[in-house]
């Protein structure tokens, strides 16, 4: 998928990514710290969001490789989007493994299972640690696709300079 409705794809997609990974990795820290949170529902919504940024991301980098491809020239800031851009599968990976692992311990404990009193523990510092440098990532590459379609005209935006 490319374009959509004459619109280039990435534009439209990158907002999926940007809404969904940070609330997966809210949810999964939720979920990870707040027992009560793991044993309800809650834990397969997230679940099943993981799964969808999971299968979103190269849909939305193959989109964004397209549109980079069609550059006649190539700014560093660009360079460094599309880099930056290209980990974010390794991210949604990780959230995909943190979710899994969650829902397991949701099945677990359901069941009655004894599991040792670690698992949890490291379930949750897993969780908290993929879900922080997810948000983080979801901003670097966000932050880095703005300012190599906007550059400085925002910041310029803030402080107008005078008319003379």
């Amino acid at each position: 998928m490319t374009t959509f409705n004459t619109l280039p794809a990435h534009i439209l997609l990158v907002h999926l990514i940007v809404v969904l990974a940070p609330l997966t990795a809210v949810l999964a820290i939720v979920c990870a710290l707040w027992p009560a949170a793991r044993k309800g529902h809650l834990v397969w919504l997230t679940l099943i969001l993981a799964v969808l940024t999971t299968v979103l991301t190269p849909i939305t980098t193959h989109a964004g490789e397209w549109l980079y491809n069609l550059r006649r020239s190539v700014t560093p800031i660009l360079r460094e989007h599309a880099d930056r851009g290209d980990t974010m599968i390794w991210f949604s990976l990780a959230l995909l493994v943190v979710a899994a692992a969650l829902a397991g311990l949701n099945v677990a404990e359901r069941r009655g299972k004894a599991l040792h009193r670690l698992v949890p523990i490291a379930v949750a510092v897993l969780a908290v640690v993929v879900g922080v440098a997810s948000i983080v990532q979801v901003y670097r590459i966000g932050d880095s696709g703005a300012q190599s379609v906007w550059g400085n005209e925002i910041s310029h935006l803030q402080n107008p300079q005078p008319h003379n």
